[in-house]
């Protein structure tokens, strides 16, 4: 009986299991649905990690309509749903924006930055390799040209003899 004083744990199982998880979109995606399935939450530490994406598989997750106040700098930055720091706020301090605490952050706020930077750069080495290749032909071009003037001054020597 569950109202029995001094038992600690139950003898049997679970009496009703579902038999198909949970989808949060299984009856067609509202934005807001794709919008909190397509969010990356970064800047936060493992556990708050977790709880955000709980939130969001079961359909719990609300997201903000208007920007809330930072607790550090008390200015209306903060535009992620649960966060209570602004971006810059955390990154400055290395805390978890939405607890507070000075954890080990599982996805860095710069880590955007980084990707666009690092995205930029092959571009620029692919140019660079494409005009040391294009000089590259260019000169085995002049020097086939070259070679093609000697065979010609050769035969010209040769019909002239």
């Amino acid at each position: 009986m569950s109202s029995q004083r001094g038992t600690g744990s139950r003898n049997r199982g679970q009496k009703y299991q579902n038999t198909t998880a949970f989808k949060n979109d299984k009856h067609g995606a509202s934005p807001q649905v794709k919008k909190a399935n397509a969010k990356v939450h970064d800047g936060v530490c493992q556990r708050c990690k977790d709880v955000l994406e709980w939130k969001v598989k079961y359909n719990k997750y609300k997201s903000l309509t208007q920007p809330r106040k930072c607790v550090k700098c008390l200015q209306k930055s903060v535009k992620d749903a649960y966060y209570i720091m602004c971006r810059p706020c955390a990154l400055q301090l290395q805390l978890c924006a939405k607890c507070g605490k000075s954890e080990e952050v599982v996805i860095p706020l710069d880590k955007k930055e980084d990707e666009e930077v690092e995205e930029v750069e092959p571009k620029i080495n692919r140019r660079k390799n494409r005009e040391a290749h294009l000089t590259d032909e260019e000169d085995e071009l002049d020097d086939l040209d070259d070679f093609g003037d000697m065979d010609n001054d050769c035969d010209s020597e040769e019909t002239e003899k």
